[in-house]
């Protein structure tokens, strides 16, 4: 099992890409840099490369709208050869209050954009000459306005034809087609213990559908780390970022974060943190949060219980640990960590 750790969203990206650094010299085998609608991360992830010399960089995530597939591409061969061959991409279509909201884009066929740039990405790191008519034209024919296009192939040569792939889905269909197609898999909110019940069959089937050329797929979960004896308290540190998800990442009946924690079994609890988000109240989002879903998704006590956290995420099929280190010593904390695995 892999260690790696979210850049910090929204701090001075070069005090964050420091910070990495450190968490690198401590043995991290990994940093995922966020996008939302904040700083963009190809950019960061560009500086990170510049700053780190082992670990893999990750984007988690670009969203398949804002992008063409072909930028997308470009995107992972500039970062795999400003880095040496450490790139992954996390792909995925975020969400509509987003998608619609922040880059002005109708929020349709979200599988079938995932899918059609992930195969484009594919095609165009390879080097092919793309001709390719779906969902993206490439080129634009004559009846949706196009005029001197022609098929091409990547000007550059990239350092790895093919760039890991990585998609962050929660719903059943989505992640079917995760485990067919992507070299790896970023759920968000994950449970080890519930993992199963949710995913189990959705990723079955889609690994019953996987080319063998494209190995098992990779896991990355994880959640908050802190050790000691009194480090169980700050499980409650993730109450914000759960209310965040359940609550308000979407209207009612549009969120997938909501339907997951009603999924877990969490059904009249996810009910409420949505009802008190959404009328602004924020704090009591956060307090009925339940208190098994702080402890589940993360890794927080004495040396021993979070030796039995890890071992449950790896029991789960997760293979890169992403872990949010809490106090003083982030380093100490991984380094403790790596050295389990």
């Amino acid at each position: 099992m892999e260690l790696s750790a979210p850049l910090a969203y929204a701090a001075d990206p070069r005090q964050a890409a420091d910070d990495a650094a450190a968490l690198e010299s401590a043995g991290l085998d990994a940093v995922w840099v966020a996008e939302a609608y904040g700083f963009d991360s190809p950019t960061i992830m560009g500086y990170l490369a510049a700053r780190t010399e082992r670990m893999k960089i990750g984007a988690a995530i670009l969203n398949v709208y804002s992008r063409t597939p072909a930028l997308i591409a470009q995107t992972a061969a500039g970062l795999d050869a400003v880095s040496g061959g450490r790139a992954v991409i996390g792909l995925g279509a975020s969400g509509p209050q987003v998608v619609e909201g922040w880059h002005g884009k109708a929020y349709d066929k979200p599988l079938g954009r995932t899918r059609e740039t992930i195969e484009l990405t594919r095609r165009i790191l390879r080097r092919e000459v793309i001709d390719h008519h779906g969902i993206t034209d490439m080129p634009l024919p004559p009846e949706k306005g196009g005029r001197l296009g022609k098929p091409l192939k990547m000007l550059s040569k990239p350092v790895r034809p093919e760039v890991p792939l990585y998609v962050a889905s929660l719903g059943p269909a989505n992640v079917r087609m995760t485990a067919e197609i992507a070299d790896g898999w970023l759920p968000t909110l994950f449970i080890p213990e519930k993992a199963h019940q949710v995913w189990g069959t959705p990723l079955a089937e889609g690994a019953a559908k996987r080319a063998p050329e494209l190995g098992p797929l990779q896991v990355v979960a994880g959640g908050l780390l802190a050790i000691g004896k009194d480090a169980a308290a700050a499980r409650d540190l993730a109450r914000p970022n759960i209310a965040l998800y359940v609550g308000g990442m979407g209207a009612v009946g549009k969120n997938f974060y909501n339907d997951l924690a009603v999924a877990y079994g969490y059904e009249k609890e996810a009910k409420l943190i949505q009802e008190l988000y959404l009328s602004g109240k924020k704090k009591e989002a956060e307090a009925a949060v339940p208190d098994e879903f702080c402890e589940l998704m993360s890794l927080c006590g004495p040396e021993s219980y979070v030796r039995e956290r890890v071992e449950a995420f790896r029991a789960a099929g997760v293979t890169m640990l992403n872990v949010i280190p809490v106090g003083p010593e982030p380093a100490r904390l991984v380094e403790t960590v790596k050295n389990w695995l």
